[in-house]
């Protein structure tokens, strides 16, 4: 019987057991408390070990039932398209403000894909940004200028 392995599967479990690790061990730093009087540590100690857990399924799953996974070209465009959007995001927020920024961000983005229409993503990125004015700026009340003062340094 031959053994397939899948090199995808262990390497992505492997880093999830490093960062549920990584967790564990940070939360060790705080007071854990107990199940009915959780302290600071105690959360993030469950969180990581059940992500080390799973990672170590997936690590399992990869070296005992691993499937040949063939990978297709790789989409150069939508990688370049979400990489400029999330850099345009960072570097204008601040000075163009959230709004104009999280319309471009949002039109940057529908360019990942060729089928999308301009009137699509022009109606994308305005339902966007009005969720994301909502959500982040009026629900959490999130400290960040609407409209900024353009590229003024």
């Amino acid at each position: 019987m031959e053994r397939r392995r899948s090199l995808p599967d262990v390497l992505a479990g492997s880093i999830f057991v490093l960062i549920g690790g990584a967790f564990v061990v940070g939360s060790l730093g705080y007071e854990l408390g107990t199940p009915l009087r959780m302290g600071p540590g105690y959360f993030p100690l469950l969180v990581g070990a059940s992500v080390a857990a799973l990672g170590l399924a997936i690590v399992v799953k990869g070296l005992v039932a691993g499937e040949v996974i063939s990978f297709g070209p790789v989409p150069w465009r939508a990688v370049t398209a979400i990489t400029l959007a999330i850099l345009f995001f960072g570097f204008a927020v601040r000075r163009l403000g959230f709004v104009p920024t999280s319309a471009v961000t949002a039109l940057l983005a529908t360019m990942a894909s060729p089928r999308v229409r301009p009137l699509t993503a022009v109606a994308v990125a305005t339902g966007l940004t009005v969720a994301a004015t909502l959500i982040f700026v009026v629900g959490l009340q999130l400290r960040i200028p609407l409209f900024g003062n353009g590229l003024g340094f």
